[in-house]
């Protein structure tokens, strides 16, 4: 068995984590033996070209690590479909996602698309309050909630429902916003202000049906200037509702109640999306059968958000599929060749019989 590279890559990154990702994607094509051009995110091109500049001082020969900028509609759809790029990787949103593939069947190249989330975090009765309240926190806020494993539907068994809103509002509203180079800051601003006012417009129509708990407003006075918005918790809005289907990209948190551990599951379930997700136990079946049932291409237990190098990060469902990081994003960017030789020196093989029959 050969592994062999692919060719030539074709990636996408986004604007959320623009150096991350791109190393994500340069780093195993590369070492596959791939040469790669990168589109970064029209928002956020600069750390790319830094790096492909910190590549060539290294000694990355001319050609390896190309970086093209541009949009995504000229740039980046000539690229997933230029005949001579052999794979495309694309991290995004779905409806993207399902733009590159449509591009990227034409000339049935290999993609890998890591796309939307919309992770739940799932609290059983037995969790410990106060460290799914920090995790809810900690989880939804992360990045000002621009990312698409972000804690963004929190299911919380009934005996803890109404402790846990209480207790996750309190600690939201202790968040300092701020800039992001001071050190009493917890909280930047999004993006941009278009992002900003996306995320406003969902919280803002969700209070026809739901209710708002804490923040869903931007700040008064000198932050008003950049793209803040306050930390927020969504209540009682019903599982069909825009904002618990949707992806918001921003830093909102939507609680549910939940009854029985079936339901508990199925409502982590019922989403198109299978990107990540987290269980809060004590008990390790129960937290054991979480893992096993919820979709989705990572489950935490008692935790939400570290990723680590040496894990694969993707999806199930609408999320995607192929993994970044680990071995398994090596094989990614690889192709599989099966190579067998005859060492008998024989003329007429057994199998040949099939042909000669018995002569």
């Amino acid at each position: 068995m050969r592994r062999e590279p692919v060719g030539v890559v074709g990636s996408i990154a986004p604007w959320n984590y623009p150096l991350q990702m791109a190393a994500w994607k340069i780093l195993p094509a590369v070492a596959a033996g791939n040469t790669i051009v990168l589109k970064p995110a029209e928002l956020t091109p600069l750390t790319s070209l830094l790096f492909a500049q910190a590549a060539t001082d290294a000694g990355i020969p001319d050609g390896v690590i190309n970086i093209v900028t541009g949009t995504g509609k000229e740039a980046g759809e000539h690229l997933v479909g230029h005949p001579d790029v052999a794979m495309t990787s694309f991290t995004g949103s779905t409806a993207v996602g399902k733009r590159v593939a449509e591009i990227a069947t034409a000339t049935v190249k290999r993609i890998h698309l890591e796309l939307g989330g919309k992770a739940p975090f799932v609290v059983f009765d037995d969790a410990d309050l106060d460290a799914a309240v920090n995790g809810a926190v900690a989880g939804a806020l992360i990045n000002t909630g621009q990312d698409c494993t972000a804690a963004t539907r929190a299911y919380v068994q009934r005996p803890l429902y109404e402790a846990f809103v209480q207790k996750t509002a309190a600690l939201m509203e202790t968040v300092r916003l701020g800039d992001p180079f001071a050190a009493g800051t917890d909280l930047g601003p999004l993006i941009s202000h278009v992002q900003r006012d996306r995320v406003a417009a969902f919280v803002d129509r969700a209070r026809a049906y739901a209710r708002v708990v804490t923040g869903g407003e931007a700040p008064e006075g000198e932050l008003a200037k950049g793209a803040y918005y306050r930390p927020t918790l969504v209540a009682d809005a019903a599982q069909d509702s825009e904002i618990v289907q949707s992806e918001l990209f921003g830093p909102v948190l939507v609680v549910l109640p939940f009854d029985s551990d079936d339901e508990g599951i199925a409502l982590a379930n019922d989403t198109p999306y299978g990107l990540a997700a987290s269980a809060w136990s004590r008990d390790v079946y129960r937290a054991n059968r979480a893992t096993r049932e919820i979709k989705a291409g990572c489950v935490w237990v008692n935790d939400h958000i570290p990723i680590i190098s040496e894990m694969p990060h993707g999806g199930y469902k609408a999320s995607g599929f192929g993994k970044d990081m680990s071995s398994y994003s090596f094989e990614e960017y690889t192709q599989i060749k099966h190579v067998m030789f005859d060492n008998t020196g024989v003329a007429r093989k057994d199998w040949h019989r099939t042909i000669f029959g018995d002569r």
